[in-house]
């Protein structure tokens, strides 16, 4: 299997799930660093992989992939992961649980849509902090109680990570930074635990490249 390429950035939520799922199905893959802090993802060289000027882009099969949700399902689907269920009905309310974090909450609290928010009041740290919070802990409240909807033992959805599980643990990460405290959700700590465990969760965790800016 030849290696597959992953335009990336560290911090990028999206760009964590991939690393997880790719790690999870086996796919040899190399990281190419795509430095959002410095712009670089709006520079000619990215723009040609990505007309939107976003990570991830994921090279893999002879093919071009953008959007983390699309390429966890093209991974799912080629490599036989079970992330989604095959029951129509269970898939939905899977797919639901992974985007009620992946659709609702990480696109308001995307690095663009918080700078320039803060960009608009003056106060940068101030306000993105206060963004993040604002968005990040109601999102991770209706996750909980969505939660009790599914058998946990000891993932999101049973005992192997699905497509939720990805979603959760980069978002847990961004908690964490904007000192979003969760530890009053009994499942969603659950579940972490049990990601810590997982060497492909633990592998795909965000380190800080010596070259890129943190």
């Amino acid at each position: 299997m030849s290696e597959a390429l992953l335009f990336d950035y560290w911090r990028s939520s999206a760009s964590y799930r991939v690393r997880i799922a790719l790690n999870l199905a086996g796919v040899p893959w190399r990281s190419v660093p795509v430095d959002l802090v410095a712009g670089a993802q709006k520079g000619a060289e990215h723009m040609a992989r990505n007309p939107q000027g976003l990570v991830p882009v994921l090279e893999i099969d002879g093919q071009r992939f953008t959007q983390s949700l699309a390429i966890l399902e093209y991974l799912d689907t080629t490599r036989g992961m079970g992330w989604v269920p095959s029951d129509p009905v269970q898939a939905a309310h899977v797919r639901a649980l992974a985007h009620a974090l992946a659709v609702d909450v990480h696109p308001v609290c995307n690095l663009g849509t918080v700078a320039y928010a803060a960009s608009l009041t003056g106060d940068r740290d101030t306000t993105m902090r206060a963004w993040m919070q604002r968005f990040i802990r109601p999102g991770l409240e209706a996750f909980e109680v969505l939660l009790a909807g599914f058998t946990q033992s000891p993932f999101c959805c049973g005992d192997a990570p699905m497509l939720p599980d990805l979603c959760l643990i980069p978002q847990l990460y961004n908690a964490r930074r904007w000192e979003v405290d969760f530890g009053d959700l009994p499942r969603i700590v659950a579940v972490e635990k049990a990601c810590q465990e997982v060497p492909a969760f633990i592998d795909a965790a965000p380190m800080p490249p010596a070259s890129q800016s943190q």
